[in-house]
């Protein structure tokens, strides 16, 4: 297929100086001084009961397990599953997986709400398809196709009968004289396991604002992740949402989640409340059924090929010749760079001109999204609020066919509650907005998850004890600290996983995997030669570090310049955790730099004790 450039403003028709003030006015509006405090803490019950509430699997009574493995893997979504095949691939094979959800699947386990679908490249984000023969259905898969392809992977390689589920970890704690980690759960399980792999992924635990009068509202509410069809009509893959036709619902945040949900939620409900603080830019998306002449003409490595391809696309540069696999949203910037760049013949120009003109391009593209908001939606002022006035990437690019047309709908009504950074209050009946209050029956949050707050608010586990009895959560209490962001001084034989100070792929399937596939290797090492603890070195942590903050990726823009998100830790410029905070050379520079580690033989910067 020819991936041709993308129709934008000229140059000449974007006002980048008028549109740098718009933007910083916009984002400034949204900056609350309670930054990532503005969300409720994990000791709210109705976070607690959000995370513990399974509404999809009862949960099954189970003697508790007192054993000795070599591997627990904590998590059983994407980045679970990975580090479960890689040790498999590896050899080793006798581990677990420890879930608090009642099934594999992680993010795709828990969001089953109307309209989820993958918000990327499906032939890109879903891993090992050469390996398991198959494709998805189309480019972009639904939820329910996506959740269905892992379910074949767990039961090829023989997971499921080893999983704990609706298994939550309490504690984890090195002990020294038997170098094992000894892993204890709320069903009292007692494992005492080699080594530990952290897998609870980025999007795990749900969060909701913290605001005036939330636990007073007497109607319906629960998180997009939880979402309960026995109130709204419908199932999962059908969401024919008929229960309600009589119910007044509102929906807070306008993410991912939402644009896929509210199409549903404004066909179905008698009245709609959409309550935006900061608009998702969101484009048309195309999503033809995978063409089965392309299907047969894949040559073994194609996935592995695209995946690069995108990676340089939507995060890095594309080559000049290179053509654009993808041809999306996410690598509309770059695409149109190189074919205008390619019109004038590819003039020789310098890195700084090369980002100035990626710039411009960006400003041009984010107009073109704004003038379809416009083309779409016929109030001018819920057009002109749903425009998202920042740089293309301070939010999720995302794309949906029925979005902006939803707002047509005499009974959808968009709630904008940027001047007051969020929403003011709920009540006993709904909310208040602007000192007025809608009465609702039903509250839905898609107010996303805890992505870069501190981590026992991601984890969720109480104890983490390492040699001499050091706690992570003190350890880490700045941020993280380790080598070659997978391992930490003073946590042996415990692998990370995540946005931890290491390389950064768009496709997080990828690096996820990658991370996986590197914690096999070090584990199967040590296994085969008698090798029973592997922890950095002081020194070879510190060096590591050095090294990393002289390399990473200069994030200034996005400090400054961008809009409040999980993006952004809500604008807290000073944030212990940080999601894009990467290896700067790139993922190919640090795949190398990790493939000479693991050739060198002996772990540099590690201390083995044999």
């Amino acid at each position: 297929m020819n991936c041709l450039k993308s129709i934008v403003p000229a140059p000449e028709e974007v006002d980048i100086p008028a549109l740098k003030a718009k933007y910083a006015a916009e984002r400034d509006k949204r900056i609350r001084k309670e930054k990532g405090g503005q969300y409720a803490a994990p000791e709210d019950h109705l976070v607690h009961d959000t995370r513990e509430h399974d509404p999809f699997t009862p949960v099954v009574p189970r003697d508790a397990v007192d054993e000795e493995i070599d591997v627990a893997i904590l998590g059983a979504g994407w980045t679970g599953i990975l580090a479960g095949f890689h040790l498999t691939q590896a050899g080793v094979t006798n581990f677990r997986h420890i879930e608090h959800a009642g099934g594999f699947g992680g993010t795709w386990y828990w969001n089953r709400y109307p309209g989820i679908q993958c918000d990327n490249d499906a032939y890109c984000y879903l891993p090992l398809l050469e390996d398991m023969g198959t494709l998805p259905s189309k480019k972009f898969a639904d939820g329910k196709e996506i959740y269905d392809y892992i379910q074949t992977i767990v039961d090829k390689y023989g997971f499921r009968d080893k999983a704990l589920l609706h298994t939550e970890i309490t504690g984890l704690e090195w002990q020294e004289d038997a170098k094992r980690w000894l892993v204890s759960t709320n069903r009292g399980d007692t494992i005492r396991a080699r080594n530990v792999i952290m897998c609870g992924g980025t999007l795990s635990t749900p969060k909701f604002p913290s605001m005036p009068g939330i636990h007073k509202f007497k109607g319906k509410m629960f998180h997009t992740s939880r979402w309960d069809f026995d109130y709204t009509g419908g199932e999962w893959g059908n969401p024919v949402l008929d229960k309600l036709a009589d119910k007044r619902v509102a929906i807070l945040g306008t993410g991912a989640t939402s644009i896929q949900a509210v199409p549903y939620l404004g066909k179905y409900a008698k009245q709609l409340y959409v309550i935006q603080r900061t608009p998702s830019s969101v484009d048309e998306r195309p999503n033809p059924p995978t063409d089965p002449d392309w299907a047969s003409s894949l040559k073994p490595g194609w996935q592995s090929e695209r995946q690069a391809n995108f990676l340089r696309a939507a995060n890095e540069i594309i080559p000049p010749g290179d053509p654009d696999l993808i041809c999306d949203i996410w690598t509309e910037i770059n695409r149109n760079l190189n074919a205008e760049l390619e019109e004038a013949g590819w003039p020789t120009i310098d890195f700084n001109e090369f980002m100035q003109r990626r710039e411009v391009m960006d400003f041009r593209v984010m107009e073109r999204l704004r003038k379809r908001v416009e083309s779409i939606v016929q109030d001018p002022e819920t057009a002109e609020a749903l425009k998202p006035y920042y740089r293309f990437m301070c939010k999720r690019p995302l794309s949906n066919n029925d979005y902006y047309e939803t707002f047509n709908r005499p009974s959808v009504k968009l709630i904008d509650v940027s001047k007051t950074a969020g929403l003011e209050a709920m009540s006993e009946k709904g909310f208040i907005h602007e000192g007025q209050e809608y009465e609702i029956d039903c509250m839905i949050f898609a107010s996303g998850f805890e992505v870069t707050g501190d981590l026992k608010r991601r984890w969720g586990i109480e104890t983490i004890v390492g040699r001499e009895g050091v706690s992570i959560y003190d350890y880490w209490s700045d941020g993280p600290l380790t080598l070659n962001g997978t391992m930490a001084h003073n946590f042996p034989n415990m692998f990370f996983t995540g946005y931890i100070q290491g390389g950064l792929n768009g496709n997080t399937t990828l690096q996820f995997g990658e991370q996986g596939r590197h914690a096999a290797w070090i584990i199967r090492e040590a296994l085969e030669k008698g090798i029973k603890a592997v922890e950095p070195t002081q020194e070879g942590q510190d060096a590591y570090i050095k090294e990393f903050r002289e390399k990473e990726l200069d994030l200034s823009m996005i400090l400054n310049e961008c809009t409040p998100s999980y993006f952004t830790n809500e604008g807290d410029k000073e944030a212990k955790w940080f999601l894009f905070r990467g290896w700067g050379p790139g993922w190919d520079d640090w795949q190398r730099k990790m493939d000479a580690w693991r050739a060198a033989g002996d772990m540099p910067g590690m201390r083995l004790d044999a």
